[in-house]
């Protein structure tokens, strides 16, 4: 299930603090985790993925692996989440299997997401909403953009870029069925509240959405 609060992991080369930092946000309600590496070498990008599919499995968490098809295989992660440059759903899909979970991350872009669904995504991502630390050089995506996509795809929405607790409630309101965070999530001083904080956003809203 693709809800909820989605935590993307920070760059970190101390796998034992990165572990208990994601230990602390599933404690907090995360729903699905997201390694994302973008410096390290091979062989402490394995460690972490590693170590880090063992902690959720004890979740019940999915692993994502950002960018690499390879490393998801090697580590049998949950799956793999491709941005415009790391290959293609159907290559991802026949590396993988049939019962990965792969993501596409699709900007602003509308006809990307479609074209993900019809190669087998099974969810994609839309971003950024609001300026990123992260990132500096993003694109960026009007709130209409969910509207218009929860209309037309059958696959959850993913929103990432600049979100925290404080300004969450539109992307939900609007039909976002999970939320990608790193920097509102892993720096603030008490990650497991932080973690919580956007659970119990998302259960209010699912809690209205019933009755």
């Amino acid at each position: 299930m693709i809800g909820g609060l989605y935590a993307i992991t920070p760059e970190c080369a101390d796998t034992e603090s990165l572990v208990e930092q994601v230990r602390q946000a599933l404690s907090g309600g995360a729903h699905l985790v997201q390694y994302r590496n973008k410096g390290g070498d091979v062989g402490l990008r394995h460690e972490q993925a590693s170590e880090l599919l063992a902690l959720c499995k004890q979740f019940h968490v999915p692993l994502i692996i950002n960018d690499d098809i390879r490393l998801s295989d090697l580590t049998g992660a949950d799956g793999v989440h491709l941005g415009k440059d790391d290959g293609s759903v159907r290559e991802a899909r026949l590396i993988l299997g049939p019962d990965k979970i792969i993501g596409v991350s699709c900007y602003n872009d509308l006809q990307r997401a479609l074209d993900a669904e019809a190669h087998g995504a099974n969810y994609v991502a839309f971003g950024s909403f609001f300026p990123s630390s992260t990132k500096s050089d993003v694109v960026t995506a009007p709130l209409t953009l969910l509207h218009e996509a929860k209309r037309v795809l059958n696959i959850p929405l993913v929103s990432i870029g600049g979100i925290t607790a404080d300004n969450v409630t539109p992307l939900i309101e609007a039909g976002t069925d999970a939320v990608a965070v790193i920097s509102a999530l892993f720096d603030s001083e008490d990650i497991v509240r932080a973690a919580s904080r956007f659970a119990v956003l998302f259960e209010k809203s699912n809690h209205h959405t019933l009755h």
